[in-house]
């Protein structure tokens, strides 16, 4: 291949990678509807009010005896998404990390079938909660990358256009 063609394949790689990590987060979520959907999220932070990576979460809802354990991203970020009914309104949930124990109660409005349903709880002190994630800021700096080589291989080609046009009207002219 040319080194052209492997600009554009390359090129087209990123894009889709970009296109995949802003649609599709790595932190994954449940595939049923958001009325049986119950999300607990939120952030395990150091003394120095910073994520740390790695940590194991444990989420459990006590009465139905059903838990998970997920582990923070690289900004200290975790998220455990149950499927849970209306029956489960008020059950004991039980959020662990490093040791420390958080206790709940799963709440919700029952009555609202589109709304997420979510409670964040972190760990640690000063948890940064503002900053968007980290894989939001990679995808957008992709697609910024895939954006600036579209332009870049875009001005090059009508250079290299102009410039076969000025040397086919100088071998024209006359002197």
């Amino acid at each position: 291949m040319k080194r052209a063609a492997w600009s554009r394949v390359w090129l087209v790689a990123l894009a889709g990678y970009a296109v995949q990590n802003a649609l599709f987060p790595s932190v994954a979520m449940a595939t049923h509807e958001a009325d049986h959907r119950f999300t607990v999220e939120g952030y395990v932070c150091g003394a120095d009010g910073k994520g740390i990576a790695d940590i194991e979460v444990l989420v459990k809802d006590t009465k139905i005896s059903y838990g998970q354990v997920v582990k923070t991203n690289g900004d200290g970020y975790y998220k455990a998404a149950f499927h849970l009914h209306n029956d489960n309104l008020g059950d004991p949930l039980l959020v662990e990390a490093k040791g420390e124990r958080q206790n709940h109660k799963i709440q919700f409005d029952p009555k609202d079938l589109e709304a997420e349903r979510k409670l964040k709880v972190n760990f640690g002190t000063g948890c940064d909660t503002s900053a968007p994630p980290a894989w939001l800021w990679w995808g957008v700096g992709a697609v910024a990358a895939a954006a600036g080589g579209v332009v870049a291989m875009k001005i090059v080609r009508s250079q290299r256009k102009h410039e076969r046009a000025n040397g086919k009207s100088q071998g024209k002219r006359k002197t």
